[in-house]
């Protein structure tokens, strides 16, 4: 490994590596957002790492990654994100597994939020202002090993939108903060949260998970925002190849979230095709939580109605269908239809629906690493569309689209 060094005596190990990915984006017509954009964007980070094991202190490690992102924003032209921009400290954290005979897991300090747990439509961003770029979150994570089939996690975590935070760099711009992630769009605050989750099996087929989540946003301009939720999840394997999940939550001031789905894959050698079904629904004023970001729809994205990603009001159901055809290397197409859960008149529209939501993604390998030989270098690209066609909902009837490509480069 590039960098590596083992030292015997003290039983460390030192890594350090890099990543630079750059991407192409072309928006126009997203739902009451982005008329027309055109941007490159150019994100290089660096990693280090000290990890130790020892029978007394299980396995450890120290993590920290720089992250910068600048774009050349072609139209639109703009010049408020040129390089160096704002450099962060991405994570920096200290991380503990299999503490006290195999009990215990600890992680505490910035890290990425996505998908922690497996809820990701409850934890995806904590970053905010910028998803794409980063979502960590200062955070202390615990996992408690009750047995051989049951964890309970413990969270706390603190979101900071201040020039004061871990960064150097333009002040004016910089590409984190809150302030897009708030439900009117506006302003800075910072929010902290805390919950716990548990998570067992039933038998080999039936895993559940049961959780609870808080979280408090402090705005400048406005009072305290308090939410709390309570949910469950199902996820049954119905045989090798078909599987499911069931989510049902409920938030304390009577606003609810509910998603369902069934996959199949094959497990054929070879090209291997795949298809789902899904369902989502949040109330109307149905706050996301953390699960702030590209759920479904990186077009969609800015075009909520709330702040950026801020998904609510909704009825989703969607198809998917594709095939993987070898490590890295898919291709992808869904299409769904949305409904406002109530008619709120956002949209500016005279009725529900919202419009049909097409996707589709090539992913595909430029140079894959031999890990049974311990290369590390890959590089990785792939090419989204995505087209909107709005329904009466909306006050405007302009099919919307998106066009992305891509290549990241790690080593």
């Amino acid at each position: 490994m590039i960098g590596a060094a083992l030292l015997a005596a003290s039983a460390l190990a030192f890594d350090v590596g890099a990543d630079l990915r750059i991407r192409q984006e072309l928006i126009h017509h997203a739902p009451r957002g982005v008329d027309y954009k055109n941007h490159m964007r150019f994100r290089p980070r660096v990693w280090a790492e000290v990890k130790g094991e020892s029978e007394a202190a299980g396995k450890w490690r120290v993590y920290t990654r720089l992250a910068d992102e600048f774009r050349w924003n072609v139209k639109p032209h703009a010049e408020n994100t040129a390089w160096p921009g704002e450099v962060i400290f991405d994570n920096l954290f200290v991380e503990g597994k299999d503490l006290f005979d195999g009990k215990l897991d600890v992680k505490l300090g910035r890290q990425d939020l996505m998908n922690y747990c497996g809820l990701g439509h409850v934890f995806m961003d904590g970053t905010p202002g910028d998803g794409s770029r980063t979502v960590y979150t200062d955070m202390a994570a615990l996992k408690f090993k009750v047995d051989d089939v049951s964890t309970l996690d413990l969270f706390g975590l603190y979101n900071l939108d201040s020039a004061h935070d871990f960064r150097w760099g333009d002040d004016q711009r910089r590409l984190t903060g809150l302030s897009a992630r708030y439900g009117d769009g506006s302003g800075e605050q910072d929010d902290w949260g805390y919950g716990a989750i548990w998570g067992s099996e039933f038998n080999k087929n039936l895993k559940y998970q049961v959780f609870f989540a808080g979280k408090q946003t402090c705005h400048q301009h406005y009072a305290k925002d308090h939410t709390e939720l309570v949910g469950v999840k199902l996820m049954p394997q119905w045989s090798e190849t078909l599987s499911s999940s069931f989510e049902a939550m409920s938030e304390f001031d009577d606003e609810y979230s509910a998603y369902a789905d069934i996959k199949w894959k094959s497990t054929r050698q070879g090209i291997k095709p795949f298809a789902s079904a899904s369902y989502h629904y949040m109330s109307e004023k149905w706050d996301p939580m953390w699960g702030r970001g590209v759920n479904d729809s990186e077009l969609f994205l800015y075009g909520t109605h709330d702040g950026s990603a801020w998904w609510s009001n909704m009825h989703f159901l969607k198809f998917t269908a594709g095939l993987e055809f070898s490590r890295a290397h898919a291709l992808t197409a869904s299409t769904g239809a949305m409904w406002a859960a109530k008619d709120d008149g956002v949209g500016g529209g005279d009725g529900k629906f919202k419009g049909m939501l097409t996707q589709g993604k090539y992913e595909f390998p430029l140079y894959l690493a031999d890990k049974a030989k311990g290369e590390r270098l890959e590089v990785l690209g792939h090419v989204i569309a995505e087209f909107f066609n709005p329904g009466e909902y909306y006050s405007q009837d302009k099919t919307g689209w998106f066009v992305r490509w891509q290549v990241e480069i790690r080593f």
